[in-house]
């Protein structure tokens, strides 16, 4: 069953090939629509990032993965986690007063940090758990719902706890975390001046054991077997209320990881300033990459690339670098209109192929009888 299948990879890549041909093409319409340069514009998207721009791309692309894997969590359960957002805002929050203390020394004060992070995290994804098996409330609208209020709490609370030492600055912030908790960095592109957060270890740790639970463990068969039919997993013995409240737990905890690069390797507070949208960037990544923990690191690279390349879309192209959400729109659109085709083309071929198959065995059959005969 898990024999190599050259129509199988074939079709995968199908995917996100012709979603990326579809976004080119609708991208260039618009261009020529407005009477924007379109040579301009794709020579400068297309332009080999400088190695200050390609370390900006790996940051960005670590922080978008694990979001992503928090999503995707949730769509394996057939669960639409759209809380992302307000739990890592809750969790890193939480993480940047605490570290701010000082309590622990150097890397121990990152260690509790991030635990604390994958607490609230989970609580704050725990409510719409809670919502959706005792009351029966859509995951959908609790976590939305949830989003609005992790930002109107958090905001009220960090004017309580603000850092009050700074002065001449618009910006509210948590207390800054001590210099021995502050990660510098790894130096993995020569040439770059900046440095890669240290903290992308942690997202190819929540990759592999993504991968890991979810493809090779008990607790992952039944989470997808659960995701795919809930009438199929109650008749093998899975209590279905109690998967659904630790996968989104799960997710959850995860959300609360989605901070904590930019904490201790940029931002070193959390305030006002602190980079927002990182749940629904997720949830496009997600898509994009077919709930795969490859396929995702792939779409999260790809979401970074656009978004740090379309910097320099007003200066060498004289366009506004909105541009790109317009390309990631069509590109997530397109996906997933090129996902279903290609998903019933796949029927279509695996019922020609089990047909030809059986017409095999019956000519087979009919030979035989007549020899015998």
């Amino acid at each position: 069953m898990n024999a190599f299948s050259p129509r199988r990879l074939v079709l995968t890549l199908a995917g996100p090939v012709l979603a990326l041909l579809v976004a080119f093409v609708v991208t260039s319409l618009v261009l020529i629509a407005v009477g924007d340069p379109v040579g301009d514009v794709w020579s400068t998207l297309l332009s080999r990032p400088l190695p200050r721009q390609m370390v900006n791309i790996v940051n960005a692309a670590s922080v978008f993965y694990i979001s992503a894997i928090a999503v995707a969590v949730g769509f394996r359960m057939n669960l639409f986690n759209i809380g992302v957002d307000g739990q890592y805002r809750v969790a890193v929050f939480a993480a940047a007063v605490f570290a701010g203390q000082a309590w622990l020394p150097g890397i121990l004060n990152v260690i509790v940090a991030i635990l604390i992070a994958i607490l609230c995290g989970g609580l704050w994804a725990g409510i719409a758990a809670w919502l959706k098996v005792k009351r029966g409330v859509s995951e959908v609208i609790s976590t939305i719902m949830l989003n609005a209020i992790a930002t109107g709490l958090v905001s009220f609370l960090l004017g309580k706890v603000r850092d009050t030492s700074g002065s001449g600055s618009n910006v509210t912030n948590t207390k800054e975390i001590p210099d021995s908790s502050k990660l510098e960095g790894l130096a993995l592109v020569p040439g770059a001046a900046n440095k890669v957060y240290t903290l992308i270890l942690l997202a190819a740790l929540v990759g592999f054991l993504y991968w890991f639970v979810l493809g090779k463990t008990r607790f992952g068969f039944d989470l997808r077997a659960t995701g795919m039919s809930e009438t199929a997993a109650v008749a093998s013995g899975v209590k279905v209320p109690r998967m659904v409240m630790n996968a989104m737990l799960i997710s959850g905890g995860i959300a609360g990881l989605v901070g904590m690069p930019l904490l201790f390797g940029q931002d070193y507070a959390y305030g006002t300033t602190f980079q927002a949208g990182l749940g629904f960037s997720g949830i496009a990544i997600a898509l994009l990459g077919r709930n795969n923990a490859v396929g995702i690191a792939f779409a999260a690279l790809l979401w970074a690339y656009l978004e740090q390349q379309s910097n320099g879309l007003q200066i060498r192209a004289d366009v506004s670098p909105e541009l790109v959400n317009i390309i990631q729109g069509v590109i997530l659109f397109a996906v997933v209109i090129a996902y279903e085709l290609i998903r019933r083309a796949d029927i279509r071929l695996e019922q020609a192929r089990v047909a030809r198959e059986l017409a095999k065995q019956r000519d087979t059959a009919t030979i035989e009888e007549g020899a015998r005969a």
